[in-house]
């Protein structure tokens, strides 16, 4: 199968000049992780603009006394954006979107931006009777990143860009109690930036917690699990990553989307 019979024909732009605050409220609304950069007309891209994006911009130091009404898109979007055609196969897609760890990007055909295909539209394939039988401790990462939950926000916002990951799992001692996200760390940067005055962001940014941020009701699934099962969890729970547990709720590891892309081409190849 090609990526054309896949991706997204559902284009969503936003304007260079506009600020990440509109750039974040789109993809809330549109329930996206990522946007097509426009410059004044939509012939014209110039750009991808992501959530994990805004994340590491809004924490650096370069910016830190900049308001959010004043970080247009044009700061954020990555300018170099990888591009596939249409009659690319699955698993070469998925190749490209592990190799490049980067979470989606434009289809063309003859020139012509038709699409937009992201690790969602990919890990449908894992819906087969093939993944029916690949139990989760078999795809999982075993090395799982993972933090306190009195660590740093800007800690937090390092590790994500030092191990280019998309999540963090949260510990109190050895016990896991969180998930803090690139999405979480973005709204959460963009909240103290309107609510503390730019005299007092550079001394009281570092008062801002994992614990204060992170997502405490953490869905998991058993080790046991189908890759199958997984992938139509992911779907529809709308969630990149889980926790994987034992029966015993010992953590094992965690499963992603890269990791059922990983899959993908090994098998769909």
């Amino acid at each position: 199968m090609d990526v054309k019979n896949v991706c997204s024909n559902d284009l969503i732009f936003i304007d260079k000049d506009r600020n990440i605050c509109d750039g974040l409220r789109l993809m809330r609304k549109n329930k996206i992780s990522r946007l097509l950069v426009i410059n004044n007309n939509k012939s014209e891209l110039v750009g991808m603009a992501t959530e994990k994006g805004i994340a590491i911009k809004l924490g650096s130091l370069k910016y830190e006394n900049l308001a959010p009404s004043h970080f247009h898109i044009s700061t954020v979007m990555t300018k170099e954006v990888i591009s596939v055609e249409g009659d690319t196969t699955i698993a070469e897609t998925a190749k490209i979107l592990v190799d490049n760890h980067i979470g989606g990007m434009p289809v063309y055909s003859s020139g012509e931006l038709v699409g937009i295909v992201t690790k969602s539209d990919l890990i449908d394939t894992c819906k087969g009777r093939a993944y029916e039988r690949i139990p989760v401790d078999e795809v999982m990462t075993k090395d799982v990143t993972s933090l306190s939950t009195d660590d740093r926000l800007v800690h937090a916002r390092r590790l994500l860009l030092d191990s280019n990951i998309g999540r963090i799992l949260i510990k109190d001692e050895d016990e896991l109690v969180g998930i803090l996200t690139s999405k979480d760390i973005s709204n959460a940067f963009i909240s103290f930036k309107k609510k503390v005055p730019e005299t007092h962001q550079k001394a009281q940014i570092k008062n801002l917690l994992v614990k204060d941020v992170m997502t405490s009701n953490l869905e998991k699934v058993k080790s046991k699990t189908s890759i199958a099962e997984v992938a139509e969890k992911m779907l529809t729970v709308g969630i990149n990553g889980f926790p994987v547990v034992n029966d015993e709720s010992e953590l094992l590891g965690l499963i992603t989307k890269t990791d059922l892309l990983s899959l993908i081409i090994d098998l769909e190849k």
